[in-house]
């Protein structure tokens, strides 16, 4: 979990590990609907009307996304909630997810539970100080419930956006990736011609 550092390498390194966590062979074998989650985030996070969750209820995505923006916190560089991620959840439960969906229900209890343990004042996880928030779910860090956030809001967050995920390609600017052509002469003649590249006297012309 990120809490607080305020550094932009902390978190690229947050996210770094985050993303071996996921698990490259679970990420490619949901590929295809991983993008279509992303692209319907996009879309929702976009739209001029409050978005309605599809599977998750009002309640439970305050809740949800309440530890996801703690997960990945705005500060310096946007966070899961300006990525959309809340929704790339709630898409991600009603298609290649499913399964994943009995373990919100089981661990949403798991986390007001601690909530109160931690501070009996606080009415539920969403209405805690973003300190408290990072305590509750550090004393999570070991549950099953914390891992399934934490794998879903990395993937949400740095999803390809070129399916209208990573809204702004935050997640990918953020830890250093640039998709961008890289490739420097010499090269072979069938690459001259291409788009992305122009001889060095030709740029600004």
């Amino acid at each position: 979990m990120n809490t607080n550092s305020g550094t932009e390498l902390d978190r690229r390194k947050f996210l770094v590990a985050g993303l071996r966590g996921v698990g490259g062979g679970w990420a490619a074998l949901h590929w295809p609907a991983i993008l279509q989650a992303a692209e319907h985030a996009a879309h929702m996070r976009a739209a001029d009307t409050p978005a309605k969750f599809e599977i998750l209820t009002a309640g439970q995505a305050a809740e949800i996304e309440a530890a996801a923006c703690r997960i990945i916190p705005t500060d310096e560089t946007p966070g899961a909630r300006e990525a959309g991620v809340i929704y790339f959840i709630d898409k991600a439960l009603g298609t290649f997810d499913t399964d994943s969906l009995a373990g919100y229900v089981k661990g949403l209890p798991v986390l007001q539970a601690k909530t109160q343990e931690l501070y009996p004042g606080v009415g539920k996880f969403s209405q805690a100080t973003p300190e408290q928030r990072d305590a509750v779910l550090k004393a999570l860090e070991k549950d099953p419930f914390f891992d399934l956030i934490r794998m879903h809001t990395i993937t949400g967050f740095l999803c390809d956006p070129m399916r209208g995920g990573n809204r702004g390609e935050v997640g990918w600017k953020l830890i250093g990736y640039d998709d961008s052509p890289a490739f420097t002469p010499p090269f072979g003649y069938y690459d001259r011609d291409y788009p992305g590249w122009h001889p060095p006297e030709e740029k600004g012309k």
